[in-house]
């Protein structure tokens, strides 16, 4: 009678056993999904055309590698002339490849994902108007107005948010594809 026992409680632990193996095997819940990760973006050219000319100054961040390892190449300074609207437009290009891969069509593909966040330091030197919105109705900023006001130095911050699933306006869900502080004069 004891052995009997003894057989059923090792068959019951096997099979509570094998159905907690099964069920870990099976179960993809806990198992983590894949990062959507950010672009790789070499260079980021800002166009800023003087509104009712056809005059346009483009500015321009490089680094050929990416983000760490070598220093940027190229990092202008922007210098605009004071009381002037501008039209900006951004464009991202991942320049590792060949052919270069344009980010600014990637960017505006995935809209609902990504967000500029311009910052003029200080707020006196000018101000920026989003001129694109995605399909939530939520602004972009590959295009925008930009007005200086008197002259003067500071620094005009471009951030690019990448924002999937978490994308409400403001910059802060998600995390940074671009953030740079070009040095800004108006004068």
């Amino acid at each position: 009678m004891k052995a009997k026992r003894t057989r059923q409680w090792v068959w019951m632990l096997s099979l509570a056993a094998s159905l907690v193996l099964v069920a870990g095997c099976n179960d993809k819940a806990d198992e983590p999904e894949p990062a959507d990760e950010n672009e790789l973006i070499t260079t980021v050219n800002l166009k800023f055309t003087e509104s009712g000319t056809t005059s346009t100054q483009t500015f321009t961040y490089r680094d050929t590698d990416g983000d760490g390892g070598q220093a940027a190449t190229q990092f202008d300074k922007i210098v605009l002339k004071p009381s002037k609207t501008y039209e900006l437009a951004v464009e991202l290009l991942d320049e590792s490849k060949t052919p270069t891969d344009d980010i600014s069509k990637e960017v505006a593909e995935e809209s609902d994902e990504h967000l500029f966040v311009f910052t003029v330091s200080p707020t006196t030197l000018a101000t920026y108007t989003y001129g694109d919105k995605d399909a939530n109705n939520l602004p972009i900023g590959l295009k925008g107005t930009f007005k200086t006001n008197a002259a003067g130095t500071g620094k005009l911050k471009v951030q690019l948010r990448h924002q999937p699933n978490a994308k409400d306006g403001t910059p802060t869900p998600g995390s940074d594809d671009v953030n740079l502080d070009f040095d800004l004069t108006v004068q």
